[in-house]
C-alpha cells in the first residue's frame, strides 16, 4: 500500500487515512506515522465519538519530546489501514501535545509491529507492507 505525504503549511508529514472502529461505530481519521511513538494515540474526542467511555480505560502516562507528561486511557479498537482491519490497543488522550492536533499518531505497538514501513520523503510517499 502506498500513501502520499500530506502538506501542513510548508511542512510535509507522513499522514495517512485510516478507519477506527469500536463496536458498530466507525470513523475515518488521519494519523501521523511516527516511528518514535511507543503506541497509537488518538484524541479523547475520537474515543467519545466511537462510544467509548474513555476515562474508564487503564490510565497511563507518556512523555513528549519537550518532557511534558500527558495521560492517556487504553482501549481496544479496530484500526483499518487500506481496508485491512487490525484489532489493537490504543490510547485516547484528553490533550494531545497540549492542543488539539488535526490527526492522531500511530506508533511502534499497534502499527509498526503490523507493517514494514518505508518512508520516501523525496517521492513524498509512504509504503506499507503487511507482515506475514
Amino acid at each position: 500500500m502506498k500513501f502520499d505525504y500530506k502538506r501542513y503549511g510548508k511542512t510535509l508529514r507522513p499522514v495517512i487515512p485510516v478507519t477506527i472502529r469500536h463496536g458498530e461505530i466507525e470513523i475515518g481519521y488521519h494519523v501521523l506515522v511516527d516511528s518514535g511513538a511507543d503506541l497509537c494515540i488518538f484524541h479523547e474526542e475520537i474515543g467519545t465519538a466511537l462510544g467509548i467511555s474513555v476515562r474508564a480505560g487503564e490510565k497511563r502516562e507518556v512523555f513528549g519530546v519537550g518532557g511534558k507528561a500527558s495521560f492517556y486511557y487504553l482501549h481496544t479498537i479496530t484500526l483499518s489501514v487500506g481496508g485491512w482491519p487490525y484489532k489493537i490497543e490504543a490510547g485516547f488522550m484528553p490533550d494531545v501535545a497540549g492542543r488539539v492536533m488535526p490527526y492522531g499518531v500511530v506508533g511502534q505497538k499497534g502499527f509498526f509491529d503490523l507493517f514494514i514501513v518505508k518512508f520516501d520523503l523525496l517521492k513524498e510517499e509512504i509504503e506499507l507492507k503487511t507482515r506475514s
